[in-house]
């Protein structure tokens, strides 16, 4: 009689209301009050309490029920009613359960564990309901940065994993054995979207990227996901301008779509609503001036790092776009502004909060002799890059990009503070596993 009952998922369990439904999941927790458990069951997608009255199931099955451990496979049948008191609005009043597999003693409890614990467990840890939050509300921003882009006319082109050389030097990037040859994991799609704008006009790439750099600050993996758009005859101001509609699409889409999520990571949503154009926009020189009045000691010409990024960041309450950095700290693809050739055209933008940089991009230089000093003066290979020059001598154009890091931007979202949490399984200095 049982096998009849529809499966349902407790996503959706308010419409199945007075009806019977079959749930497939585990076990996340239990409490037993003389005649009754109280299931807490899990599918994924939610968590209900089913309630388990002895007087409705076979004898043997409710005490197997009291024995019952946290995280075994079951499958539990019974009718949808309404519960006021349930954060969901209902609860399953209980005909029958199978036992799938009753599982061993479960590592992660409920008491407070530490970090390396946790993440030698990620496996088990993304079982939490703050992980399984996390990672829908990443699931959610990744799906509005497709839309916001495919709705906009943008071409989704999958740019190399494996590439010759690097954007920037190979310092910092992982070199792999290439057959007879060596190769590097990519650290941006950027130099082929660029070739890619040059034959549909609008394009992005969405996927993995690589960066062996040695540091273990609460922003960097390893290995994260980086969207990138790349516009053909688009400048300076237009990409700051697409920037800023982008961003204030996928915090709204997020708010609207998850605002469960972030309630369960206990999120002030505050800031996040505040997430409107126009967002404020400042010079490097004006930057420069912020954190030499707070008292940072940073030179004209330096790059900025974590800490200063910080400071900035807490002069305002929306992203910032900082903009005309000097050239010599910036990538060798990097227009200069013909105005001032020390400087750059390019734009970073800061997330409020103290999350640093969310996104990096610019316009790129498109005259082919500069762009041969460059390449020069960054000591790079000038055959590594031929196929980049193409671009230049067969039709060059003003154009422009960025990237935006999912992982940092999601650590914003969520609040949280460091970017390990952001991603199933992160890719840390010193962590390979699980």
């Amino acid at each position: 009689m049982y096998e009849n009952c529809k499966q349902a998922y407790i996503s959706e369990i308010a419409q199945h209301k007075d009806h019977d439904v079959c749930l497939k999941g585990w076990l996340y927790n239990k409490r037993s009050s003389g005649k009754l458990h109280f299931f807490q069951v899990r599918d994924g997608t939610g968590v209900i309490q089913a309630v388990v009255s002895k007087s409705d199931v076979d004898l043997e099955l409710f005490k197997a029920g009291k024995k019952l451990t946290q995280e075994s496979s079951i499958i539990v049948y019974g009718t949808v009613v309404e519960d006021t008191r349930s954060k969901i609005g209902y609860e399953l009043q209980v005909k029958h359960f199978e036992i799938v597999q009753e599982a061993q003693e479960y590592p992660i409890g409920p008491k407070e564990h530490g970090v390396a614990f946790l993440m030698d467990n990620r496996h088990l840890w993304l079982r939490s309901l703050k992980q399984n939050a996390i990672l829908k509300i990443r699931s959610e921003l990744i799906k509005a940065c497709r839309d916001y882009f495919d709705e906009s006319g943008f071409v989704l082109l999958d740019t190399p994993i494996f590439t010759p050389s690097a954007c920037e030097g190979t310092t910092n990037l992982f070199e792999v054995d290439y057959f007879d040859t060596k190769a590097y994991l990519t650290q941006s799609g950027q130099l082929y979207n660029e070739a890619c704008a040059a034959a549909f006009g609008k394009v992005y790439c969405f996927g993995p990227t690589f960066r062996a750099e040695k540091s273990k600050t609460r922003r960097h993996l390893t290995e994260f996901w980086m969207i990138e758009p790349e516009v053909a005859y688009l400048e300076l101001d237009g990409l700051i301008d697409l920037a800023e509609d982008f961003v204030t699409y996928i915090v709204a889409r997020v708010l609207e779509k998850r605002k469960d999520e972030l309630e369960i990571l206990e999120r002030d949503t505050t800031m996040l609503e505040n997430i409107k154009k126009p967002f404020p926009r400042i010079s490097y020189d004006e930057a420069i001036g912020i954190l030499q009045k707070a008292g940072k000691e940073v030179e004209w010409g330096e790059d900025f790092g974590g800490d200063e990024e910080t400071v900035l960041s807490e002069h305002f309450d929306k992203p910032v776009f900082i903009h005309r950095y000097p050239a010599k700290c910036k990538a060798f693809y990097m227009k200069t502004d013909r105005v001032n050739e020390k400087l750059s055209l390019c734009v970073d933008m800061i997330g409020p909060e103290g999350y640093g940089e969310l996104i990096g991009g610019g316009q790129r230089e498109d005259d082919l002799e500069m762009l041969i000093n460059r390449i020069k003066e960054h000591n790079l290979p000038q055959e590594h890059f031929e196929w980049y020059l193409d671009i230049r001598r067969y039709g060059t154009f003003p154009h422009a990009g960025f990237g935006l890091g999912i992982e940092r931007t999601l650590s914003w979202i969520c609040g949280i503070h460091h970017v390990r949490e952001t991603i199933p399984f992160p890719r840390l200095l010193d962590r390979l596993t699980p």
